[in-house]
């Protein structure tokens, strides 16, 4: 099993069950062009990431980590006419090009970009009273995924659904003494998880075009 066998299989389910949209191809392109990370989902990832919260019946959405807004397009396009998706990005370079990405995707009116560190954005949204979302997705700096279940809790209610990508590591989420930041953040994350007993919770191990890594999905099972 190889990188660029997982790739071609990636390509094989990518061509036969999502199909080819310029929208979402200019986004990757724009956030290439503006230099940005390539730290982005998959498109299958994306497309699973839009079934998810369409099974879910999401009305309100809380993404946590926005680069160029590829996953932030695929997550309201779930969303219905009166829907509502916050996206935090701390960077405001990559928060600009994620703005103009969702414009030209026609979701403006549903997307609202915040500008700021997570850490200190997540409180203002507790401050501003709003209801609890129905799925929140964690995609950002994983040494403070600890923190960002923590306030994920807060601004969910029972029947909240909360993923978080990238906790597999390449495998390395298995190395205790990791003094890799990010590994040992995942692990601080997962280890929350199993001992919270507000959740319902699994992980899945993921191969493809973005190497080997992996989602964890948690069901809120009782109320704060």
């Amino acid at each position: 099993m190889t990188q660029e066998l997982w790739t071609e299989v990636d390509r094989y389910i990518t061509d036969l069950l999502v199909p080819a949209d310029p929208l979402l191809d200019e986004a990757l392109q724009a956030s290439d062009a503006a230099g940005l990370p390539p730290h982005n989902v998959s498109p299958n990832q994306g497309k699973l990431l839009m079934l998810l919260a369409l099974i879910h019946k999401a009305r309100t959405i809380l993404e946590i980590g926005t680069l160029g807004g590829y996953s932030t397009i695929w997550l309201a396009r779930a969303l219905p006419t009166d829907g509502c998706l916050i996206t935090l990005e701390s960077n405001p370079q990559h928060a600009e090009v994620a703005r103009e990405n969702i414009n030209r995707a026609g979701l403006a009116h549903l997307v609202e970009v915040r500008v700021g560190r997570a850490i200190e954005t997540l409180p203002q949204l507790a401050n501003e009273g709003y209801n609890p979302f129905d799925l929140i997705f964690i995609d950002a700096d994983k040494p403070s995924n600890p923190e960002y279940f923590a306030w994920a809790l807060k601004l969910s209610r029972r029947g909240s659904l909360i993923i978080a990508d990238n906790v597999v590591r390449n495998g390395s989420v298995i190395e205790t003494n990791s003094d890799d930041p990010s590994v040992q953040g995942v692990r601080r994350f997962n280890e929350l998880l199993a001992s919270e007993p507000r959740v319902s919770a699994t992980a899945i191990q993921t191969v493809g075009s973005k190497g080997y890594d992996g989602f964890a999905i948690a069901l809120v099972t009782s109320d704060n």
